[in-house]
């Protein structure tokens, strides 16, 4: 089997065949669009609401993003304003970035958040269990809270930047899938480094060895540091190479993003748009 750098080499060599306006405009159709900032308001979110339920309209030769993805408390706001109903509505929870609680409170607001209306949850791995080897606790929480989140989707964030070695981030997406995740996911956004090709090969090639042996597909999400067209063919690239053509949809691929969207709109547009 290639190595981690064998195949970003190779991915890198050949990265011109996806620099493709189709592969741009699968890409937007991946993107989970994020406001996770402590500025936020509800005016904020009903606004960004509104953006998403014009856009067709506005932009009718596209596709749609695939989820709006912002803090629990505006589950309810987004709910009550998004008229798209091909747009799914994610949130982070579980003490979002650090998921330093007890787990009773993490799993209470994941379940208030689907509650409230959210399609999807994006949880964090228990670093501080998983790094002291405490394997056990870290999938239990996990397990608990796909319990709270019932029919819901479940993203597990492993949090990549701090597992400074492939070993480390291959046992946490088998540790997550294991557990319950519908998704494994790179990075919070909220530390450096973020999402990285080389942590996506590895969490990637996880996902090809968990369908081997389960015949279950479980979804890849890089977020944190996804800002232009480039790095988005990056991943597609990645999915397509390890995964297959299977895995190129809005149910298996997302990519985490705030600035992503009007970067690949103006691109393909050959001018500067700002909509989102």
């Amino acid at each position: 089997m290639k190595s981690t750098t064998e195949l970003l080499e190779g991915i890198e060599n050949n990265i011109k065949s996806w620099d493709r306006r189709d592969v741009l405009s699968a890409s937007f159709g991946f993107i989970d669009l994020t406001s996770l900032n402590t500025t936020d308001t509800e005016a904020k979110i009903i606004s960004m609401t509104e953006r998403v339920n014009q856009f067709r309209v506005t932009f009718p030769e596209y596709g749609q993003v695939a989820a709006m993805c912002v803090h629990p408390n505006f589950a309810k706001t987004v709910r009550a304003n998004l008229t798209d109903t091909g747009v799914e509505l994610a949130v982070v929870a579980g003490v979002f970035p650090s998921s330093q609680s007890f787990i009773e409170v993490k799993a209470l607001e994941c379940r208030m958040a689907v509650e409230n209306g959210a399609d999807e949850v994006d949880i964090v791995l228990s670093i501080s269990h998983f790094l002291c080897g405490d394997y056990n606790r870290a999938s239990d929480e996990i397990s608990l809270i796909k319990e709270a989140v019932k029919g819901a989707h479940l993203k597990v964030i492993l949090e990549t930047g701090l597992l400074k070695e492939d070993e480390l981030i291959y046992n946490a997406s088998m540790l997550a899938m294991k557990a319950g995740a519908d998704f494994i996911k790179t990075s919070t956004g909220k530390l450096e480094p973020a999402a990285t090709p080389q942590a996506a090969i590895v969490m990637c090639e996880a996902i090809k060895e968990f369908h081997k042996t389960t015949g279950k597909r479980v979804g890849f999400k890089p977020a944190g540091g996804i800002v232009t067209p480039f790095d988005a063919i990056k991943y597609y690239a990645i999915v397509e190479t390890i995964l297959g053509r299977e895995w190129l949809n809005s149910k298996l691929f997302r990519l985490g993003a705030s600035r992503l969207a009007n970067n690949l709109l103006s691109q393909m547009e050959s001018r500067e748009i700002n909509y989102f």
